[in-house]
This record gives structure tokens, C-alpha cells and sequence, in this order.
């Protein structure tokens, strides 16, 4: 049984972004997100916030969202949380580098809000079927 997925962090430099994905997440998908604007405040924010998934831009001026993964995998309660990354940068092989660094998956932007929960959510599941079958 997968566990539900229910706290979302949204850390982007854009505030019409995050707004946009914070009313579609929470309207449509129903889940409780917190927004960053910019890695510095993410990681800042860190001790108050527990996600269980982060979306992470990756074109944010002063530390972008690469350096920001990297910065959140050293930190121990954030570790294993899955990472996102909404970006414009999808080429496939901008895609397989990303995944090859750990990231659960790409949300290209601009995205459909409508679609975004669902495309979460997918992400999400496909997630904790892989860490269920390690568990074995």
C-alpha cells in the first residue's frame, strides 16, 4: 500500500508560478502546499517545513534549483524526499541528467494546471511503488 501523498513544497523565483501551482494542487488535487520564493528561503524554511514531495524550478537567479537539490539531499530529514523538477529545460538529454542525479521526474513549463495534480500524483506513485519494491 502506498502512503498518501499529502504536503507539497513548491520553491520557484516566479511568484505567478507558485501561485498558480499552489491554487491548482490545493483546489484540485487537495493537497496542503508551502511555497518558496527561491532556494535561499527553502532552505532557510527547512527546519518548520516536512514535505513529502518538492518541486524545484531549476532557472532561479543566485542558486538554481540543481544547487538546491544538492543542497537539500545533504540535509537529513530531506534525504529521501522526492524531488520534481518544473522547468523549461526538457530536452531529453537535460531530462536523462536530471535523473541520473536522483530526480523522481520533470514537470515541463509551462504546464497545464488543470493536468498538474494528476501529473503529481502519477509521479508520486510511481515513487512509492519503486521504494516498495526495494523494501522488497
Amino acid at each position: 500500500m502506498t502512503t498518501p501523498l499529502k504536503n507539497i513544497l513548491c520553491i520557484d523565483d516566479e511568484s505567478d508560478i507558485l501561485e498558480i501551482a499552489k491554487f491548482a494542487l490545493e483546489n484540485c488535487g487537495r493537497f496542503k502546499i508551502d511555497m518558496c520564493q527561491g532556494g535561499k528561503e527553502a532552505l532557510l524554511r527547512m527546519p518548520e517545513l516536512d514535505p513529502d514531495l518538492i518541486l524545484l524550478d531549476i532557472m532561479m537567479p543566485g542558486m538554481d534549483g540543481i544547487a538546491v537539490y544538492k543542497e537539500l539531499r545533504r540535509l537529513p530529514k530531506l534525504a529521501n524526499v522526492p524531488v520534481v523538477f518544473m522547468t523549461a529545460k526538457v530536452q531529453p538529454s537535460e531530462v536523462l541528467n536530471y535523473l541520473d542525479m536522483g530526480i523522481e521526474g520533470v514537470i515541463p513549463k509551462p504546464f497545464d494546471p488543470m493536468a498538474l495534480p494528476e501529473a503529481v500524483e502519477s509521479l508520486w506513485n510511481t515513487q512509492q511503488e519503486k521504494k516498495q519494491a526495494l523494501a522488497g
